[in-house]
């Protein structure tokens, strides 16, 4: 029973790390207001290697549509913004010396129908990840029939499987309408 068990467990435990980046992920996506984690996914090309941005920079947000970054080292500022520049962010920051200032336009309703589009995709990978998590749980309880695992064992286990998946699913679709609400929301 406790290899069962841990099958289980192991399948939880995958299914809560999806929930957790996808999460992560949705937080990058901008509803109305700026904030510091939608720079996380940017790499600058610094001395020849890619480095995350909040590795090195201080991000803050100034009011709801700015934020400020602050290189640790200012001779990496004009990379920073070349990075940010090329994002797909869409924005331009703005030189001030030893900072940059980065202002977020208002969100034209064609852009947030487009990031609604893309927060379902992020939603959808997210539900096939969890899918795959119960395939390959189940995969691995129906080889424990072979090594003298009672069928009826694995059977009940199987059913504890798509018990889990369900509610990580429904999850997800609490998220998305969390996220949809927050983005289309003027």
């Amino acid at each position: 029973m406790s290899d069962i068990n841990k099958n289980l467990k192991d399948a939880e435990g995958s299914m809560d790390k999806t929930i957790s980046h996808t999460a992560a992920e949705l937080l990058k996506v901008r509803a109305g207001k700026a904030s510091p984690s939608m720079l996380d996914g940017i790499m600058v090309n610094f001395y020849g290697m890619q480095n995350a941005l909040p590795q090195m920079a201080s991000v803050t947000s100034a009011d709801a549509r700015t934020l400020l970054v602050k290189p640790f080292d200012k001779t990496s500022l004009i990379e920073i913004e070349r990075a940010i520049q090329n994002s797909d962010l869409g924005v331009s920051p703005k030189n001030e010396g030893g900072t940059l200032r980065v202002s977020f336009p208002p969100l034209s309703e064609e852009r947030r129908k487009g990031l609604v589009k893309q927060v379902k995709n992020e939603i959808e990978d997210a539900k096939v990840k969890v899918r795959n998590i119960r395939k390959d749980t189940n995969e691995s309880l129906k080889k424990l029939v072979k090594t003298g695992t009672p069928e009826d064992d694995v059977k009940k286990a199987e059913a504890t499987v798509q018990v889990l998946t369900d509610k990580f699913i429904k999850k997800l679709d609490e998220m998305m309408v969390a996220k949809e609400k927050e983005l289309l929301t003027v």
